[in-house]
Parts: C-alpha cells; structure tokens; sequence
C-alpha cells in the first residue's frame, strides 16, 4: 500500500510539474519535459516509505541535470531510461546512450567526408567521384553519469561517454570524461569557449561550418547567482595547428595551457545570451636564425539561443579571432594557427578569421519540428595568400525532425555548401541526409 502511494503521490507532483511548464516555457522545454519523464526509477536502497512535494522536486531537479547544462548539444544523448536512485534521491546513476543511423546522397561532385564541411569541396572533382550514397553509425554513443548531493562540496557528477567515431568511423573512442565537484570540472570536456547548446539542431554530423567544438582536458571553475548570471574561466590543455616550412620553420611543443573564459545571462531553462574567449600561447622555431618566438592567439564569440513565442526557436553565433583556428569550423582542417609570413622567410603569423552562424526553429508540436540554418567562415589573411586557398565557405541546412516516442527520433534534411577561393575559384555541393535514433 506504501509503494503505491509513493508512486501516485511522486506521478501527480510530477504531472503538476510538467503542466506548468507546458503552459509557462517553449515547445522546445515541453518536449525536454516529456524526456524528463520517461525514466523508470530503480531505487538501489529501498524506496522511500513516503512521498512528499520536495522528495519529487529532487527527483526532478536530478533528472533536470541531464537536459540542462551549460555544454549540452541538441545530439547528445538523453538521460537513461532506467535511473538507479537512493531513496533519499541524494544519489542517481545510469547507464545510457543512443542508436544513431545516418545515410546520405552527394550529386555534383561528393565530399570526401561523413561530416559536410565546405572547406572539403572538390574544385576540381573526380569524375569517378561525382555521386555517392553512404551509410554510418557514427555518432552511435555509450555513456555512465552518477550525479548526487553531498552536504560538505555540494552537487557532484562523473561523466564518461564514448562513441563510434573512431577508426573507419565504427571505432569505439573516447569522447568525455569529466569529473564534476560544486563549481569545479576536471577531465575531458567541452571547451569553455564553446556553446554548445547555441548550436541550431542538423542531421549532419558536422554542423555550422564556424563551429567551436573542441574537447580538451581542462580544469574549470564555472558558478551561477541568482538572476541568470553564469561566469566560467578555465586552463585546457592546446591543441594547435602551427605551418612548418622545410628548412624554414618548425613546430615548437606546446608549454602553457590555453585560458578560457565566458559570461552569460540566461533568462529562462533554455534561453541565453554569452560572450566567451580564449588566449592562447603559439610557439614556433625560425630555423633561418635558430630562434623560437612566441606568439598570442585569441578569440571571441558571442552566442545565444532564444523563443521569441512558444513555438519558435532563434539561434545564433557570431566568432573571431587570429590564431583559434583549430579550435573547430572549416579552417581546423589546415594548420592555420600560424602561417607563413611570405615577407619574411622563417617567420609565422596568426592570421585573422570570423565566421558566424544563425539558425531559426519551429515546432509544429513539441516533438515536430523544422529548422533552417545558414552558417559561414571566413579566412583573413594580412598577406597575399595563393590564390588556390580558401577565402571562404558557406554552409546551409534544412531540415525536419519528427519524435515519434521522446526516445526515437528521424529526422530528413537537405544540405548544401559553397567553397570560394583566393583567386575567386568557387564550387558547390549538395547532399540528402536521412537519420533514425534510439535512446536508452
């Protein structure tokens, strides 16, 4: 009799929950929502002998944790289906994941890659290379997360995810691996400069070709106060893309960690606007005068993700910099960190770059929606470059996804893309993408 007033007592909090925020948030939270509530709860030490009000808050606010974090992606995978909880809802584990199918038709001539990136485009195509169909399970992902409360640090998590992407792209890979105590993260996680959840929703695995996705072993300091207000600074470990002329310039071994930082106002579960940034330490060998120099990179960006109404969804980037090039976007495809001064043989520079991305949603219902996205990146030399060298790219995508179960998803898109060169050499390509996922 106790079990059964448990369960009727946490389903009503939970429905009074989910109705308020039907009528008070987006489409988008509402279906959030509905995610929220499709978990079986396990508890891994006898269930509690009664139910209150604030014993269904923690639940949810645990639960909660899942869908709302300041890196979450619109294709990171939904918390488990089955959660095993104490039954003071202090401690909650799970293992989950998802099944994710992509296929894809390129005509016109085909991007070498399962991701769409501009900067791939063949100017000059194969004409064995012309079309091509593909399928892949990349993106097919396994993660464990334990989250709890502890009364001296606080909100605590463990994190490990791992996916498909590796080698031939059905290799199993790290992916995340983090460790979070109060306002500290430690281990491998999204950059503090990226936004993740900025990012407009894209069957294609590659996204906005101006995005900032990188994932670094960092340590960060990230606290919010009341009124929406969120800072973050961390040091991550560099990843760089430097240019090495033989006999000119060599690459130096990276000696101080990246500093990251941002600030960011939210007002509402899924609406922000954030300014973040980076500097970072560029070391290079002049081989000519058997020196070293030491370059500053840096970047910024500013991000944001809105509902103007219920059922519409605004997103938006806009980032630049010199030398933040590998960070992500089309221009992490090259060593573009540093290049060649053609001045001055055996010196480096860090050339300029913006880019910017907008996309605008709109669901149908809370679990069918279309989305539009319009995204490009811009390299900015300070010296002539070759006239083969990309000047720029161009990224659109459109799209609908359809939640058939709040854990199954298709989604439909078509995608098209412009590379244009230095010397003023463009060409386009164009895809099809179909993908199906199932979250466990």
């Amino acid at each position: 009799m106790k079990g059964i007033l448990t369960f009727a007592l946490l389903s009503v909090a939970a429905t009074t929950c989910m109705a308020q925020s039907l009528r008070s948030s987006s489409l988008v939270d509402a279906h959030a929502d509905s995610l929220a509530a499709n978990h079986k709860i396990v508890y891994i030490d006898g269930k509690p002998e009664t139910a209150t009000e604030a014993h269904a808050d923690s639940i949810r606010h645990i639960i909660d944790m899942f869908y709302y974090d300041q890196f979450r992606h619109f294709s990171d995978p939904a918390a488990p289906y089955f959660l095993f909880m104490s039954k003071d809802a202090a401690l909650a584990m799970g293992v989950g994941g998802c099944v994710r199918m992509r296929a894809w038709y390129d005509w016109g001539g085909a991007i070498p890659s399962n991701g769409f990136a501009p900067y791939l485009i063949p100017m000059q195509p194969d004409p064995t290379k012309m079309r091509k169909f593909n399928t892949s399970p990349s993106g097919t992902t396994l993660f464990y997360r334990v989250i709890g409360r502890n009364r001296q640090f606080g909100e605590y998590q463990l994190y490990i995810e791992a996916n498909f992407n590796g080698y031939e792209h059905i290799g199993f890979s790290m992916k995340k691996a983090y460790a979070v105590l109060g306002d500290w993260t430690i281990g491998y996680a999204p950059t503090t400069f990226s936004d993740p959840s900025a990012e407009p929703p894209t069957v294609d695995a590659s996204g906005p070709n101006n995005k900032i996705a990188p994932v670094n072993v960092l340590v960060r300091w990230m606290h919010t106060w009341r009124h929406g207000i969120t800072a973050a600074i961390s040091a991550e470990t560099p990843k760089t893309g430097i240019t090495q002329q033989e006999g000119l310039t060599a690459k130096v071994d990276n000696w101080l960690p990246d500093a990251a930082a941002f600030v960011q106002y939210a007002w509402g579960r899924s609406e922000h606007v954030r300014l973040s940034g980076i500097v970072r330490s560029l070391s290079y060998r002049d081989l000519i005068a058997a020196r070293n120099h030491n370059l500053v990179g840096w970047g910024a960006q500013i991000s944001g993700v809105g509902h103007p109404i219920s059922p519409l969804t605004i997103y938006g980037t806009i980032c630049g910099g010199a030398g933040f090039e590998s960070l992500g976007g089309d221009l992490q495809m090259g060593n573009y960190d540093l290049v060649a001064d053609p001045v001055r043989p055996g010196r480096l520079y860090a050339p300029y770059a913006i880019g910017w991305n907008l996309g605008i949603q709109y669901n149908f219902r809370p679990n069918i929606f279309a989305s539009v996205t319009f995204s490009e990146s811009r390299y900015l030399p300070r010296h002539n470059a070759d006239g083969g060298e990309y000047k720029y790219g161009q990224y659109t995508a459109a799209n609908i996804f359809w939640n058939l179960t709040p854990r199954i998803q298709t989604g439909l898109e078509f995608t098209t893309g412009m590379r244009k060169n230095v010397d003023g050499a463009h060409r386009r390509a164009r895809r099809v993408s179909l993908m199906a996922q199932f979250s466990f």
